[in-house]
């Protein structure tokens, strides 16, 4: 007989360290030629129309530095979402990886970034949905964050249209 909980808590484990790991991939993956405004532009031209094209109601965010490029709010969403984006957006400008993966290393740990002592919930979202616009041989030069779908679904649709971008650079 097989103890339960000890190995439905290490398949939970496993489980997360696989999802690290492929977020891991994606960043490795997702490394751009360049990103100008111009890019910018197209990177959330392509995610809200790709949501209208799905019936989703997101909120659109590409930052540079501290400049929003892009920005847009489709009927569906609130003000909420425009705090949810930049909450997020200050966790990946902290860390320099998606918000995602920060609260998902932590788990995997065993802890939650919420808990320590400096996190303020007031300033950062450790929430799927917020990916670094990395450029190689650069580095991050921005964020591009969606906002409106589950914390997996708003990683997985940024993370689709940084794909789509890297494919027509």
């Amino acid at each position: 007989m097989t103890d339960r909980p000890a190995d439905a808590a290490r398949e939970d484990a496993d489980a997360l360290a696989a999802r690290v790991a492929a977020i891991e991939a994606e960043m490795a993956e997702l490394r751009l030629p360049r990103f100008t405004n111009d890019d910018a532009h197209r990177l959330g031209l392509w995610l809200l129309t790709t949501a209208r094209e799905r019936g989703l109601a997101i909120t659109v965010n590409v930052t540079r530095g501290q400049q929003v490029v892009f920005h847009a709010a489709m009927d569906g969403t609130s003000a909420d979402n425009d705090d949810w984006v930049r909450r997020k957006t200050a966790v990946v400008q902290r860390f320099g990886e998606p918000s995602l993966l920060v609260a998902l290393r932590r788990r995997l740990k065993g802890t939650r970034i919420e808990d320590e002592g400096w996190f303020d919930e007031r300033v950062y979202a450790a929430h799927g949905g917020c990916f670094p616009v990395l450029v190689r041989d650069v580095g991050m030069v921005a964020t591009v964050t969606v906002s409106g779908l589950a914390q997996e679904d708003d990683h997985a649709l940024v993370v689709e249209g940084l794909r789509e971008i890297l494919r027509t650079s």
